[in-house]
């Protein structure tokens, strides 16, 4: 048994010893350092909530060279930024498949800092399933929860498996009480993005919502229950454009022909979320008792721009 355990902690401390030479330290904010990944030539992965500021960023090395970074994009709805450096050698981690994990799974944390270089914690996976929103509006698929001790330093730093294969980016800015792996589906779908033109577009109404039983007759008509109710507009906004009213219930939305159901807020939220901004999406309306359809330009959440 000591044999087990001695051979054990050879394999993290090594494990760890491998993964840190891709992992850097992240000055973005003052008093709070961070860490982030290696993750194409001279971009860096870390955590929309290690940083602070855009100007005076700064990373750490793994040989030592403290060097200035360029923030290329940020979403906190994910909780990821990509940050642009001179740092040529580092090379990227290798991705576990998100198809293989599993709750129970072992996790290893690793991170860097100035002061004592690389940082490391240990756990377990505690909880996978699909798709999940942010309260920030952003959406993480799969959902990876960990059950491991997250010092605000390791925050965008790596996770890792048993093999020492990159599980995903470590958050702890998505949840006051969990620690979640952002996995390379999120990190494929959003890091792209980020550093092609700074932010995540999503789509947007300018409404307020609320779900309503819908009328027994429209009920057996749309065989639906319910609808979404606008209590409120912006006035500048897509639905205010688009000839949307206060009291008007979405009852479905119509791309290439296809109706999608909306009987909850959350499907609406949904479909916003994979809808160009910029298309334009024919909604169906219930009004005053009678179906209409309205063409509506899909716009861009605003306090999601940057």
């Amino acid at each position: 048994m000591a044999i087990d355990l001695v051979n054990l902690s050879n394999e993290l401390a090594s494990t760890v010893e491998r993964a840190a030479a891709s992992v850097v330290a992240v000055h973005g904010r003052r008093g709070i350092g961070s860490s982030g990944i290696a993750w194409q030539d001279n971009l860096i992965l870390t955590s929309s909530e290690g940083i602070r500021a855009e100007d005076g960023i700064k990373i750490l090395l793994p040989d030592g060279r403290l060097i200035a970074a360029r923030l290329r994009g940020r979403d906190s709805g994910t909780d990821l930024a990509v940050l642009e450096a001179d740092a040529h050698g580092l090379r990227p981690l290798d991705f576990a498949g998100d198809s293989a994990l599993k709750p129970g799974q072992l996790a290893l944390a690793v991170g860097r800092t100035a002061n004592t270089g690389p940082i490391a914690s240990f756990g377990i996976i505690s909880g996978v399933s699909g798709e999940w929103k942010t309260w920030r509006g952003g959406k993480i698929d799969p959902f990876v929860r960990l059950d491991i001790s997250a010092y605000p330093t390791l925050s965008g730093g790596a996770v890792l498996d048993a093999t020492g294969n990159m599980i995903g980016l470590l958050s702890t800015g998505l949840s006051r009480s969990s620690v979640f792996a952002l996995t390379r589906s999120t990190i494929d779908r959003i890091a792209g993005k980020l550093s092609q033109q700074g932010y995540v577009s999503r789509g947007f109404l300018g409404a307020a919502l609320q779900p309503v039983v819908l009328p027994r007759a429209m009920k057996e008509k749309l065989e639906q229950d319910t609808g979404i109710m606008l209590l409120g507009i912006e006035p500048e906004g897509p639905a205010a454009g688009g000839g949307l009213m206060l009291g008007d219930v979405l009852v479905a939305a119509r791309v290439a022909g296809i109706d999608q159901p909306l009987a909850q807020p959350e499907a609406l939220a949904e479909f916003l979320e994979r809808t160009p901004v910029g298309q334009t999406v024919r909604f169906r309306v219930l009004r005053a008792g009678v179906l209409q359809d309205l063409d509506i330009v899909i716009g861009e959440r605003p306090s999601r721009r940057r």
